[in-house]
């Protein structure tokens, strides 16, 4: 709402774009740009068992959005059980991963296994070949928030072998 004290406090700005009278903007109806929000509503995205073609172990999907054209952008909590994990992977625009609870482990090709705990947050540029999941012992889960080229934000590579997941 536009109010007297507003536009006073606004009076040399509007004076700067030309408005002569910058009360008068107090008297008139605020123009509005009609735009309409999109709330997910908790619960109303069921959970998803992470595929087998590209999880080891007990693996929960909960998708948490994927913005409309011309947006690109999606994210998902994943949670993994320990032990859980993907498949090596890339992604065309990269990827992000905020840790919010657990311990995990995440490893980039060639790269040594790296710790990853609540409040951590990883990137994986784009085209890299990485994978991420739980530790041995301890339940992980993260967001991830990847973009979409073409309609496709990953591109699903072998397992991770078990002698390939120790440390």
């Amino acid at each position: 709402m536009i109010t007297r004290r507003r536009v006073l406090m606004c009076g040399g700005v509007a004076a700067s774009i030309g408005v002569r009278n910058p009360l008068a903007l107090a008297s008139e109806p605020a123009k509005e740009l009609r735009m309409d929000i999109d709330i997910k509503r908790n619960g109303s995205r069921p959970s998803q068992k992470g595929s087998q073609d590209w999880f080891t172990g007990t693996v929960r999907v909960d998708p948490l959005f994927q913005a409309p054209d011309p947006a690109r952008t999606g994210a998902g909590q994943v949670t993994f059980e320990p032990g859980a994990r993907t498949a090596w992977h890339t992604h065309p625009l990269g990827q992000t991963l905020i840790i919010t609870s657990g311990l995990g482990w995440v490893q980039r090709e060639g790269g040594p296994v790296e710790e990853v705990r609540p409040g951590d947050v990883v990137w994986f540029p784009p085209g890299l070949k990485h994978w991420h999941g739980a530790s041995p012992t301890t339940a992980m889960t993260h967001i991830a928030v990847q973009e979409s080229v073409g309609g496709k934000n990953v591109d699903w590579m072998e397992k991770v072998s078990d002698e390939q997941y120790r440390k």
